[in-house]
């Protein structure tokens, strides 16, 4: 089966209006003068900026998304931003279950699980992110946490067309390490066969790397089987840099 790649670009908690309108701008300029009918292309920009990078986003092949959202629809939860409200502004994605998210405020694989139901039920595309520490992946546990983090964190109405999977090592996130392209292959296969426990479609599920992903790094990683895109940090800030990445998701 051929899947559509997505290039997906997370701008964490950066990011002020002037400056992320240009550079949106130019990201869709560049979309715009491409034949992007090939690949899908996303920013996750912060929750103040979903609304304002949507409507620049009108009319063009660029997917504006969220970077988390409650598990609730609505109700008493200072500070927090509905799955509903995201798809209000515009968003037509959320990423749920972020190693950020999973070690700063203590998410755990049923919490990720309800936020994913959450936006799946708003009619959002969740991207499920799982991924293991380096503590973890030394002590040579890395699949079986793979494996306890998709099945546990992915509900029971996934599909191939309203969920992705991230792979994100822990210890790859900002650092500018990757794991080897073999580790990374074998993560990816392994993820593929325990979707195909869990879902009829699993070969249609889109299986993204993210990790210190660059414009120098990114066709090797997207040549490997089962890698269908990647979820790309700091090198997304910037139109420049987030280009030559989602060049090779149109190559």
């Amino acid at each position: 089966m051929t899947v559509r790649p997505l290039i997906a670009g997370n701008w964490k908690m950066n990011g002020l209006a002037t400056e992320s309108s240009a550079e949106l701008k130019a990201l869709i300029a560049k979309l715009q003068a491409a034949d992007t009918g090939a690949c899908d292309v996303l920013i996750c920009p912060p929750a103040t900026l979903v609304f304002q990078m949507a409507e620049l986003a009108k009319g063009s092949n660029l997917n504006i998304g969220g970077q988390d959202c409650h598990a609730a629809e609505k109700g008493a939860h200072t500070g927090d931003t509905s799955a509903a409200m995201l798809k209000d502004a515009g968003a037509t994605y959320a990423i749920v279950g972020h190693s950020e998210r999973r070690t700063d405020h203590a998410e755990t694989n049923e919490i990720v699980k309800a936020k994913a139901e959450a936006a799946i039920a708003a009619g959002l595309i969740a991207i499920v992110c799982v991924g293991e520490t380096l503590e973890q992946r030394e002590s040579g546990e890395t699949l079986s946490v793979i494996t306890d983090q998709v099945k546990n964190s992915l509900p029971a109405g996934a599909t191939a067309q309203n969920t992705v999977i991230a792979y994100e090592p822990v210890w790859a996130i900002g650092t500018g390490k990757t794991p080897t392209p073999a580790d990374v292959a074998e993560v990816h296969a392994h993820m593929r066969g325990d979707l195909n426990g869990l879902m009829q479609d699993a070969d249609g599920v889109r299986l993204l790397y993210g990790g210190s992903v660059k414009g120098s790094n990114a066709a090797e990683l997207m040549a490997l089987d089962n890698v269908d895109g990647a979820l790309v940090g700091g090198a997304s800030l910037k139109a420049e840099d987030f280009w030559p990445i989602v060049e090779t998701g149109l190559a």
